[in-house]
């Protein structure tokens, strides 16, 4: 006869095949990664490679569909409130780790009811001031900005967007203050700073240093940790006696944080693998992607933890709310 310890366990013990056998057997049916901004985006076209590159390796598809607004939180409330089985997706960017502090009405926990797959990849801004600026070196653009209070302005797209976020750490780093300028949309800034309207503004390096090789811009500094091949001869924000400035724009795979620990490790597992093809490799690097990652879903769910609370502390000091 079995003990009452014994038929406590037998019920989970029956549970593991099941539990299992669902894990090997994924994905049974498409999964669907929701990217929660604008098709076209860096994050949107990263996120469309990363998903056709795991279709070719799965048996079943990765379908993206968009779910825009509110700094990323509608498409990211989707995938928290979803079924944690491997087939609901998020491929977010740094915006989720400033969703919280932006958005306190949220009808999701940003922290408990999502972790993180994988971070994906890292890519650096860069910081421009225009073609004619007198400023010529960061070191310049400290000084004036130090003697002359919110004199300068700098183009943002607020609601947490990687624009704002790199330069509220630049300024905080610096110990200046200037003037925010709002923009709908990177573009519309990068111009007006072309026609000296604009007296500073940090770029994606993708299109950032194509702004200063084509004459409309001059590039002070990288945000990276490193220089970047593109135009190694721009010094980072570390080189130039600001570290605190370094900052990159990461991508990352998240799910719903019931999903269980193996399915995780499986998804990530097929990620890391993507992101090992030399085919992807070379297509992430033109979008601007200089660093691939693919790590755990422990060793990401620790760095999406800390880009939370560091992000937290920097705008309470900023008093930076959701535009």
């Amino acid at each position: 006869m079995l003990s009452r310890r014994a038929l406590l366990a037998a019920p989970a013990l029956l549970a593991l095949p099941h539990a299992a056998s669902a894990q090997e057997a994924w994905p049974a049916r498409p999964v669907r990664m929701v990217i929660p901004y604008a098709a076209g985006g860096a994050t949107d076209v990263i996120g469309r490679l990363v998903a056709d590159r795991l279709s070719a390796r799965l048996p079943q598809r990765v379908v993206v569909e968009n779910r825009t607004g509110a700094g990323g939180s509608i498409g990211a409330s989707n995938i928290a409130k979803s079924q944690a089985d491997g087939h609901h997706l998020l491929f977010h960017n740094i915006g989720h780790a400033v969703t919280k502090p932006l958005y306190p009405q949220l009808d999701y926990d940003p922290d408990a009811d999502l972790k993180a797959v994988t971070i994906v990849a890292e890519s650096p801004m860069v910081l421009l001031v225009p073609p004619n600026s007198p400023h010529r070196s960061v070191a310049d653009l400290v000084a004036f900005a130090r003697a002359n209070p919110e004199r300068l302005t700098y183009g943002s797209t607020g609601g947490g967007g990687a624009l704002q976020l790199v330069a509220l750490l630049f300024l905080r780093a610096a110990g200046i203050r200037m003037t925010e300028v709002p923009y709908r949309g990177g573009a519309p800034a990068a111009l007006d700073l072309a026609n000296g309207s604009l007296d500073m503004l940090y770029d994606a390096g993708l299109t950032g240093f194509g702004l200063a090789q084509g004459g409309r811009a001059r590039a002070l500094a990288v945000s990276g940790p490193s220089r970047s091949p593109v135009m190694p001869d721009v010094p980072t924000m570390a080189e130039l006696g600001f570290p605190d400035a370094t900052f990159m724009v990461w991508q990352a795979i998240l799910a719903p944080a019931a999903t269980p620990a193996p399915l995780m490790a499986r998804i990530q597992q097929e990620v890391a693998a993507v992101l090992a093809e030399p085919a992807a490799r070379t297509r992430l690097a033109e979008l601007g992607a200089e660093r691939l990652v693919g790590n755990t879903p422990d060793d990401a769910q620790r760095f999406v933890a800390a880009e939370m609370a560091k992000w937290a502390v920097i705008l309470r000091e900023a008093g930076v709310r959701a535009s």
